[in-house]
């Protein structure tokens, strides 16, 4: 019986879950392609065709969508990312990995960088500020580690400030967002990782 109830329950739940994840996608698609002062329920609804009302059967507030894609950022992006900077791999290769699966990930999620930030800053969403700082702190320790390991083993300038490298790190998915808006649809994420990647390499090595 109880076996039953898990099986009716889950089948009774993927529904919802499917929907969910349809509204977090088009929220970003619409933010990528009409901008986030654009974004409203009822282009989202269009967007998916479904009403305004079942929207937020599955979601009581806008914010609560935005708080879900951030969440989903934490366990993918961030999850990812904690297991590539901890891995045994030497660090030149580590550091591509990381640097590949952010730009890979965010051209996936187009326009979510651009919601994350945007909505914080003109909503000044405490909440939402708060993630975020945990989101870009995450980064930024793991990407140190990576940077910190290579120095360690001989491999790196040790003269170089590592909270200084992070932080110029993290612009690049600022610099991915406006390339992905000038591109035209035409990206190449294997010569914008290449880029970066050669970059990076001529500030760390000796």
């Amino acid at each position: 019986m109880y076996f039953c109830e898990r099986i009716l329950t889950s089948k009774m739940r993927q529904p919802t879950e499917v929907r969910q994840e349809q509204i977090k996608q088009a929220v970003l698609d619409i933010i990528y392609t009409d901008g986030l002062k654009n974004l409203s329920t009822r282009m989202l609804a269009q967007r998916i065709g479904m009403s305004e009302g079942a929207i937020f059967r599955h979601f009581s507030t806008k914010q609560d969508i935005i708080l879900s894609i951030i969440s989903d950022v934490q366990k993918d992006l961030i999850g990812s990312l904690r297991s590539i900077a901890n891995s045994t791999v030497e660090p030149e290769a580590r550091l591509k990995e990381f640097l590949c699966h952010t730009v890979q990930y965010l051209i996936h999620n187009k326009g979510i960088t651009m919601l994350l930030f945007s909505e914080a800053s003109h909503n000044n969403d405490t909440v939402l500020k708060g993630k975020l700082k945990q989101i870009f702190n995450n980064q930024k320790k793991l990407v140190s580690k990576i940077f910190l390991d290579g120095i360690a083993l001989g491999k790196w300038d040790e003269s170089i400030p590592v909270e200084n490298l992070a932080t110029i790190y993290m612009g690049i998915p600022v610099s991915l967002n406006i390339e992905l808006i000038l591109s035209d649809g035409e990206f190449y994420t294997e010569n914008f990782c290449s880029r970066m990647m050669q970059l990076l390499l001529k500030i760390l090595d000796k």
